[in-house]
């Protein structure tokens, strides 16, 4: 998706990617909350699809005691990991995804291959953690399974908002320590 439409909108469809751009001051404040709502927009109709596609399979679907591939931890992870692993994982693999993408964006950073890195790092998260909590390391890729599966999904979903965005803000921090530069002009 970073060489789809990276062009287009810099490839926003994370919250905690987007939070951790903006801390890192590499976008402005005054978006966060129009590329956020897009992407719980987006994520919620793409979760739509899958279920519609999952309903045609034979016997049917259903996303309440199936699981939508919703994010969970306890008796809701798919290896049965408890809450502390759950928002470990999470606040880990996010914070190095996230920090890999400012790390490869920056301005001084050699571009072209950047996506490549940026869906490196991704698989290794997804590696890490779709045995502990089915990887969220995105709320809004959280979001869209857990409005359809409900009860438990929505229970949990505060996890999968929370330490992805702790995550993001501590990667900026890192990255921002570590001499990354902000965007060309300052940001308000």
């Amino acid at each position: 998706m970073v060489f789809a439409i990276g062009y287009i909108s810099g490839c926003h469809i994370n919250p905690a990617v987007t939070i951790g751009i903006a801390v890192a001051r590499k976008m402005p404040l005054k978006d966060l909350i129009g590329y956020i709502a897009a992407q719980l927009i987006g994520a919620t109709l793409a979760a739509g699809v899958v279920l519609l596609i999952a309903q045609g399979a034979p016997g049917g679907y259903d996303a309440a005691s199936q699981g939508l591939a919703a994010n969970g931890y306890g008796a809701n992870s798919p290896g049965g990991y408890g809450l502390l692993a759950a928002a470990v994982t999470e606040l880990v693999v996010s914070m190095v995804f996230i920090f890999t993408i400012l790390a490869v964006t920056d301005r001084l950073a050699p571009k072209d291959l950047a996506g490549v890195a940026i869906g490196i790092a991704l698989v290794g998260a997804h590696l890490v953690a779709i045995p502990v909590t089915n990887c969220s390391v995105n709320p809004a890729r959280s979001f869209g399974p857990a409005m359809f599966v409900g009860g438990w999904a929505i229970e949990q979903l505060w996890l999968f908002i929370v330490m992805p965005i702790i995550g993001a803000i501590l990667a900026a921090g890192v990255y921002r320590l570590m001499g990354g530069l902000p965007a060309k002009k300052e940001i308000t």
